[in-house]
């Protein structure tokens, strides 16, 4: 518990289809949101409300997604740890860039709803809950049951299970993993968008019956009944699968640490030297490793143990807060452009890279193999390979937020109060 009292001195211290298809959702949509107004159902305040955009979080929400990347090509291009040692354990704590998305999204979301209780005097609840839908759904939707049409064509990329299809409609994807166990390759990262939605569904009712101690006393309470059932994992091991990774209230420590960042922090904002930045990353990546290589916080098969539950986990919260703090206030001039873009469209990138690599190294590896080979870069399948993968995940995810998910953002302004990066 050590580190969860660090923690609280921390605090105080395709596209034309696409767009088709998007055009004509957006005009229906357009049509209900103009008879909510005139319903006065949702009304904008005149006053002209502070935007809030940070672009380092962007690239951080980049780094995050480049762990998880780098994590899930290791399952299908695994790198020898004989030879690669290093680049083999950084590999593997990739999965910790799940729980930054989930504190990063905590800390924008309760950072906004503040903002706007603040500067307009309450909380609306029936815009917040149309913001999340017309950001999360359409794209989501349509990876899960685009995946579930093209598995009739490549086996794999999807599933067949009904029971899964209703689960993961119904934002229940990762309970269904727990009690059944991972599903085809590229669904599989979807389980964290569940758990997303079952945060959100609670949190801003919180927050608009009662507001800022509410959100404390409940993220606190969410900070001492995580080790508890960490400890109840620790106390039952299992063999091989275990539900420690997908079970919500083991991740909604995360979230509880987001939130809470944003409400002790009250707009301030890091303002560390360069050199403390790079010292912030380096420690909280060696958090990630000892957790991992010590105490055994794995997704896939997690060596649940006492001092995991004990030290093990609080390590990966205390490493997720730092790399959070670290890259939080970073000067513009050190954010290249680029950078900032992919942070911007990392939804995509992220719901679409395992179905990439799945395509490249599963389904297409002969293929691949012989493209290398007439290339005459055999020797860097793999890494050639990557290459490729990252560069069609790039390219889908520029083309679906520009054509596809560009439209419902556009229409997801009607309902903001507190202008931010969309």
């Amino acid at each position: 518990m050590s580190c969860y009292v660090v923690f609280y001195s921390t605090l105080e211290s395709v596209p034309v289809a696409l767009k088709s298809f998007a055009s004509q959702t957006t005009k229906v949509a357009a049509l209900i949101t103009d008879s909510q107004s005139r319903e006065g159902t949702i009304r904008h305040s005149t006053v002209a409300n502070e935007r809030y955009y940070r672009p380092e979080l962007d690239v951080l929400r980049l780094i995050a997604f480049l762990l998880v990347f780098c994590t899930h090509r290791m399952d299908l291009a695994p790198i020898d740890p004989a030879k690669y040692p290093w680049r083999f354990n950084l590999s593997l704590i990739g999965i910790f860039g799940v729980p930054v998305f989930f504190l990063l999204s905590a800390f924008l979301i309760t950072e906004l709803l503040m903002r706007e209780h603040e500067q307009l005097g309450k909380i609306h609840l029936k815009a917040f809950y149309l913001r999340r839908i017309l950001r999360i759904w359409p794209l989501y939707f349509l990876v899960f049951f685009g995946l579930t049409v093209l598995t009739h064509f490549v086996y794999g990329m999807g599933t067949k299970n009904h029971s899964a299809w209703l689960a993961f409609t119904l934002f229940a994807g990762n309970w269904y993993i727990c009690l059944k166990g991972w599903l085809a390759y590229p669904v599989n990262p979807l389980w964290s968008i569940s758990v997303e939605e079952q945060f959100y569904i609670v949190m801003p009712l919180i927050a608009l019956f009662t507001r800022r101690r509410g959100l404390m006393l409940v993220s606190w309470a969410l900070l001492v009944v995580t080790p508890l059932i960490n400890l109840h994992y620790g106390l039952h091991p299992t063999t091989g699968f275990s539900s420690q990774w997908t079970n919500s209230f083991v991740q909604f420590q995360f979230f509880a640490a987001g939130t809470l960042l944003s409400l002790y922090l009250k707009r301030r904002i890091p303002e560390w030297h360069l050199a403390v930045r790079f010292v912030g990353v380096a420690v909280a990546i060696s958090c990630w490793l000892i957790a991992y290589l010590q105490f055994g916080v794995q997704a896939d098969n997690p060596r649940a143990t006492v001092p995991g539950a004990l030290i093990g986990w609080p390590l990966v919260l205390f490493g997720t807060i730092l790399l959070f703090l670290s890259l939080l206030g970073t000067p513009a001039k050190y954010l290249p452009n680029p950078l900032v873009y992919l942070g911007r469209i990392s939804y995509g990138l992220y719901l679409i890279h395992a179905a990439i690599l799945y395509l490249i190294f599963h389904s297409g590896r002969s293929w691949l193999q012989q493209l290398s080979a007439a290339l005459h870069v055999s020797r860097w399948n793999d890494g050639f390979g990557t290459i490729i993968v990252l560069g069609m995940t790039i390219l889908l995810a520029s083309l679906s937020y520009r054509f596809f998910e560009r439209p419902f953002l556009n229409l997801k302004k009607r309902f903001t109060f507190i202008p931010s990066r969309d």
